[in-house]
C-alpha cells in the first residue's frame, strides 16, 4: 500500500498520560505491533472538550439510551458541551481518511459497549455507549471499530485488522476515480475473502457489478461499499471457511497426485475440528499456488489479507 492505514484511536492506549488520574492505559500490542502498519489519530474526547489533568471522574447517568455525562461527586453535567465537541469533531476527522477506530473500553466517553450507566438510585447497567463513541459511530456508520479489549479476542482481532486493510484497499481504489474495470478488479480479487464471511453479501455484490452499467457511478460505489463493509463485519468462521479451502482445492484438482489431495483433506479436517489453526491450510494453499502457478488464485486477497508478521491466522 503506497500510504499508511490511518487509525483513530483513544489517547490513552498509545501510553498518553491522559486519564482523569493522569495515567495512560497503554496497549503495547496496538502501539508496538499494529502500530508498524497503521498511522493513528489519537483522541481525548474528554481533554480535548476542555476538562484538564487530573480531573474528577466522569459516568453516565440515567436512560441506557440518552445518559447524561456527569461528575462523579460534584454532579456537573458535561453531557451538552461534550456532544457539541464530539458533533465538530467527527466533521473533522472526515478528512483524515479515517480506515477505523479503536476505542477505549468501559469509557463515559469513549466505550463502545458496555459502559455502566447509572440510574437515579445509583445502581448500574452495563449497556451504555460512550458519548463521543455514540457519535463517532452514527457518523460513521460502516467504518470499522473496535475496543481494545474486545482486540484481546483473536478472531476479532483478527477480523477488525482485516477489515481495516480491506478499506484501505477500497480508499485506494476509491483514489483511482470511478471506473467499472477497476471495480470489477477490486471484485474479483476480493471473492474468496467475501466467502468466507458472507456468501449472501458477495452474491449481492456480484449481481450489483453485473448491473454496473445501469448505475450511476456514484450509486454503483455508494451500494458496492455499503455491502462489502458490512459483510466483512460479519466474522468468518471455520465452516465457512472449510467451504472456501476446498473450493481453492479444486482449481488444483488436474495436478494433485492423491497423496497431495490425501494431504490437503488431511489437514482440513484437522482445522474443522480444531485442531490446528487456520495458517496451516493457508500455508499449504499458498505453497500449491505457486508450485502449479496458479494465476487467478495469486490474486485472491484471502491468502494474504493482512501482513503474516501479525500472526493472526496462528490463533483461529
Amino acid at each position: 500500500m503506497e500510504a499508511p492505514i490511518r487509525l483513530g484511536i483513544s489517547s490513552c492506549l498509545l501510553g498518553n498520560e491522559v486519564r482523569y488520574d493522569g495515567g495512560h492505559k497503554l496497549d503495547r500490542f496496538l502501539r508496538d505491533t499494529l502500530g508498524k502498519y497503521v498511522e493513528y489519530v489519537p483522541v481525548c474526547p474528554e481533554v480535548e472538550y476542555g476538562l484538564g489533568i487530573p480531573r474528577e471522574a466522569l459516568r453516565l447517568v440515567g436512560d441506557v439510551d440518552a445518559p447524561r455525562l456527569m461528575t462523579q461527586r460534584s454532579g456537573v453535567d458535561h453531557t451538552d458541551g461534550m456532544l457539541q465537541w464530539a458533533r465538530k469533531r467527527v466533521e473533522e476527522l472526515e478528512k483524515e481518511d479515517l480506515c477505523g477506530f479503536i476505542f477505549k473500553s468501559r469509557s463515559p466517553s469513549s466505550g463502545m459497549e458496555r459502559v455502566k450507566v447509572y440510574s437515579d438510585q445509583g445502581m448500574p447497567s452495563h449497556k451504555g455507549v460512550g458519548l463521543f463513541a455514540r457519535v463517532f459511530m452514527e457518523h460513521f456508520p460502516l467504518l470499522p471499530v473496535e475496543e481494545e479489549g474486545r482486540l484481546h479476542d483473536p478472531p476479532l482481532r483478527e477480523n477488525f485488522i482485516e477489515r481495516i486493510f480491506a478499506m484501505k484497499r477500497w480508499r485506494e481504489l476509491l483514489s483511482q476515480g470511478e471506473s467499472i474495470g477497476r471495480l470489477v478488479e477490486y471484485h474479483t480479487r476480493h471473492k474468496l475473502l467475501m466467502l468466507a464471511h458472507s456468501p449472501a453479501h458477495y452474491r449481492a455484490m456480484g449481481k450489483l457489478v453485473a448491473r454496473a452499467r445501469e448505475l450511476p457511478p456514484g450509486e454503483l460505489y455508494r451500494q458496492y461499499q455499503t455491502l462489502l463493509l458490512e459483510g466483512l463485519r460479519l466474522k468468518a468462521s471455520v465452516p465457512k471457511n472449510t467451504n472456501v479451502l476446498q473450493h481453492m482445492m479444486g482449481y488444483f484438482k488436474k495436478q494433485l497426485s492423491q497423496d497431495e489431495k490425501e494431504e490437503i483433506l488431511e489437514i482440513l479436517a484437522l482445522y474443522r475440528k480444531g485442531h490446528m489453526p487456520l495458517i496451516v491450510p493457508i500455508t499449504l494453499m499458498n505453497h500449491y499456488v505457486r508450485k502449479y502457478d496458479e494465476a487467478y488464485l495469486k490474486l485472491q486477497h484471502y491468502l494474504h489479507p493482512h501482513p503474516i508478521e501479525l500472526q493472526l491466522r496462528n490463533h483461529v
